[in-house]
């Protein structure tokens, strides 16, 4: 009888730890609030043929282009921010492939020399493509070709956009299981043939792969780091080239390039083995770079997690390193992440060692929702108090600003900060798409 009792305390226990670890991080409640704001801020981001945002256009492409977010920020079409929207699913296939077509388009296929010095590798894939359809590779200018780039934003064009190239790819064959796209010939060349060209541009450590730049030929690493300066070897550049290895391996496995796939499999098989041993980690939290502004980068750490980057043992680490910073208070306010943990900023000054803005404003320090749910999946599995209890911060504030309220109201914020109640760019789409697209892995 006691053995019969006991066997029933101890299911009924198995019972609730189960029940308590799959239950989603997000009521059902949040998540319908939380997927109803994503597609609404998509809505307010869509800029149909013929149509303008603010005095800015008109779009003279063939179809919809997806811009950052709402209102009159960011008037033009940014690789990075819409192809991080498309993870959720809450994009069109047809919109989808305009989106392709349009980047392939402009991919840059012989070398350019600007006028400011810096230089236009082939396979170059622009930061933002203006809606009369001006290529720009920089940051910090919106359609001035012969103006962009310049040492301050550096001398090649953002690492980051050729890996969201490749995504936006692979994303597009899952959407729709089609492969013939990949062989479309755009500017005179398959689809497919760009996309290795893109995923080749970033320059390379020969022995590992990682992304390595050195202040003479320095790209930003990653666009929500594009005031930062980073050189040497490159941590979030690098883990979206580890993602775009295992995109392309499986674009290739589509087509039948067996021998291709393999090699783009192992050069994800060396990233993820080299990645850890290039960024010492700071209490968990791996290194932004390995030369300047190599502070401990949390969005970083928290992505590489995300998309299965790192070794086990590794992972474990930084699972819990992000943990703890959560429990100290150094990374989260209101939802939001912080790039560095307040107790690892460079200076009195700057949280980062060579940064454009000011200390706690854009990506010097403010608080963005954008890399939260990554947090969140990263924590959940070693801490999920921690995770809930910022997954709700996040949906808290979203409801509390919703800016389906009025004009006074602009959640999703771009980010934000409590210094002064500071606040930037209202209506931001990734903050909404790119945390849903993490609460639903976790619902799965």
């Amino acid at each position: 009888m006691r053995t019969i009792i006991l066997c029933i305390t101890l299911l009924c226990i198995a019972c609730k730890a189960s029940t308590a670890s799959d239950t989603p991080l997000l009521s059902p409640g949040d998540m319908a609030f939380l997927t109803d704001m994503a597609k609404a801020t998509l809505e307010s981001s869509r800029v149909a043929p013929g149509a303008m945002v603010g005095k800015i256009g008109p779009n003279t492409s063939d179809g919809t282009l997806i811009r950052p977010g709402g209102r009159e920020d960011y008037p033009a079409f940014w690789i990075r921010d819409y192809t991080m929207s498309v993870e959720c699913g809450i994009i069109p296939a047809e919109e989808q492939l305009h989106a392709l077509r349009y980047t392939a388009a402009h991919q840059v296929d012989k070398e350019i020399t600007l006028s400011t010095g810096s230089t236009l590798p082939v396979g170059s894939i622009a930061d933002h493509i203006s809606f009369g359809g001006v290529p720009i590779f920089f940051p910090g200018i919106l359609e001035d070709y012969d103006k962009q780039g310049g040492a301050q934003w550096g001398m090649l064009p953002s690492l980051d956009d050729q890996f969201y190239f490749v995504r936006m790819a692979a994303l597009y064959l899952k959407a729709t299981g089609r492969t013939d796209f990949l062989k479309e010939v755009i500017g005179g060349q398959p689809l497919i043939d760009r996309l290795e060209a893109a995923y080749a541009m970033p320059p390379n450590d020969p022995e590992t792969g990682l992304v390595c730049v050195g202040e003479k030929n320095r790209g930003v690493n990653f666009g929500f780091f594009d005031c930062v300066t980073h050189t040497g070897d490159l941590l979030f550049a690098s883990v979206l080239k580890y993602r775009a290895a295992t995109d392309l391996a499986k674009l290739m496995d589509a087509l039948g390039y067996a021998e291709k796939a393999k090699a783009y499999r192992d050069a994800a098989a060396q990233l993820r083995e080299t990645l850890p041993k290039r960024f010492p980690a700071d209490r968990g939290i791996l290194r932004a770079s390995t030369g300047l502004s190599a502070q401990p980068d949390v969005w970083g750490t928290a992505f590489a997690v995300y998309v299965g980057a790192l070794p086990p043992e590794v992972e474990e680490t930084a699972r819990k390193g992000l943990a703890d910073a959560l429990k100290r208070g150094t990374i989260a306010w209101k939802g939001g992440i912080r790039h560095v943990p307040t107790d690892a900023d460079f200076s009195a000054t700057s949280a980062w060692e060579k940064a454009l803005a000011q200390k706690n404003r854009y990506q010097n320090g403010a608080y963005w929702d954008t890399p939260t749910g990554w947090v969140c999946f990263a924590v959940a599995k070693v801490d999920r108090a921690s995770a809930e209890s910022l997954a709700k911060d996040l949906v808290d504030e979203l409801r509390e600003g919703d800016f389906r309220r009025g004009e006074k109201f602009g959640s999703p914020w771009e980010c934000f900060h409590p210094d002064k109640n500071h606040r930037q760019n209202p209506i931001y789409l990734a903050s909404v798409t790119a945390p849903l697209d993490a609460f639903q892995r976790l619902a799965e």
